[in-house]
């Protein structure tokens, strides 16, 4: 059986013999007929993914779990994902956590990752930063790259461990040399802000580039803001909406937002207050407080919407509940105008000095933003 197994393997991958997924699941199912583990769970994976046989998840999960029984750490651990998104079996965190537990006691650098998110996530399992971190410690030191990742989040916000951006920085590097990209963006960051690191533009610009040019929302805004500032990079507004554009259309709020700022003072493309007032809006429903704010004067002045002092006073209402000190502000000058609201002087006066706790008397423009990654998702 480990014969027909390891051909299957040569066949999957395509060594000493034509790729064909087809026969390497023939020979996969003939090994699995026989108990033997790594082929059901590597079968498994086969219908997990529709590779050479149609997709089916409930047969994927039933495969993990006849080699799980076999107390196999990968089957273990993927049959456990299959219980964490109920994926062809009924979605269940508590089955995941122990499915997970059972292949990290068995030095699984992938379920020492996942269960570290449980613990990290309060998933299946009370909330727990410490024992989150050193799950992630576990797996980092066999070199798993989203551990040294979520790892060294751990680090940059001191959770579960004492803050220490130098460990941060540290991490994220060992995670950005095998590409991960949540690492590179990271790892930018630290040298955008010289958090943990010397502070160096062009550097955090070339790893955000890493990382975009791997289709990454958050480093494809983060490059589209060095571009638009100059910063680490030669200015070039055309690039940096090419960029935000990129992001945007894969649903990233800032990016949606950076880009109708954009459209809204014609950088790097035509003016088009319609235009920015669509992707302000895009923005605002995921609950983007800065987008909330200027879609929210977009309606009071009727810039690219119709003018609406109602829709400009909630609009700064849903950014005010978030801290937003131009929209506390906004909010008050409409309490105080009467505009949108009914007049209230009270209510207008407890808005401004929300605002000037935050060192704001009136609004004001609000900058571009970076946007860091803060951890992966599960992995199989």
């Amino acid at each position: 059986m480990a014969r027909e197994f390891n051909l299957g393997n040569r066949y999957h991958e395509g060594e000493g013999v034509p790729q064909d997924q087809a026969e390497a699941v023939r020979l996969y199912r003939l090994a699995a007929e026989q108990k033997h583990a790594g082929a059901q769970c590597t079968l498994g994976m086969c219908y997990r993914k529709g590779e050479g046989v149609p997709q089916d998840w409930a047969e994927a999960a039933r495969l993990f779990r006849l080699a799980a029984e076999q107390k196999h750490a990968g089957a273990q651990c993927n049959l456990g994902v299959c219980y964490e998104r109920g994926e062809g079996v009924p979605q269940d965190q508590a089955e995941a956590v122990r499915l997970y537990r059972l292949a990290a006691e068995q030095k699984h650098a992938g379920a020492q990752f996942n269960l570290g998110v449980c613990y990290e996530r309060g998933e299946g399992v009370p909330q727990d930063q410490a024992e989150a971190a050193r799950l992630y410690r576990l797996a980092a030191e066999q070199k798993y790259a989203d551990a040294q990742c979520n790892l060294g989040v751990c680090y940059q916000m001191g959770e579960g461990v004492p803050q220490d951006w130098a460990e941060a920085a540290r991490l994220f590097r060992l995670a950005a040399e095998q590409k991960h990209a949540d690492a590179q963006c990271n790892l930018g960051i630290c040298y955008k802000r010289g958090e943990g690191v010397p502070q160096d533009w062009a550097e955090a610009a070339r790893l955000y580039r890493l990382a975009a040019k791997q289709k990454h929302a958050d480093a494809q805004c983060n490059l589209g803001i060095c571009y638009n500032r100059g910063e680490g990079v030669a200015q070039d507004q055309a690039e940096a909406v090419r960029l935000f554009r990129l992001a945007a259309e894969q649903k990233h709020a800032g990016a949606q937002f950076n880009l109708g700022v954009c459209y809204k003072r014609g950088e790097g493309v035509a003016q088009d207050q319609a235009e920015a007032a669509r992707l302000y809006s895009l923005a605002a429903e995921q609950k983007h407080a800065d987008a909330q704010c200027k879609l929210g004067i977009c309606y009071e002045k009727g810039e690219g919407v119709p003018q609406d002092q109602a829709e400009a006073a909630r609009l700064f209402r849903l950014a005010a509940e978030q801290r937003h000190a131009d929209a506390q502000s906004n909010l008050g000058i409409c309490y105080e105008m009467g505009a949108g609201v009914p007049q209230d002087w009270a209510e207008a006066t407890r808005f401004f000095r929300l605002a000037a706790s935050q060192g704001l008397m009136r609004a004001t423009i609000a900058p571009l933003a970076d946007h860091a990654a803060d951890e992966c998702d599960v992995q199989p």
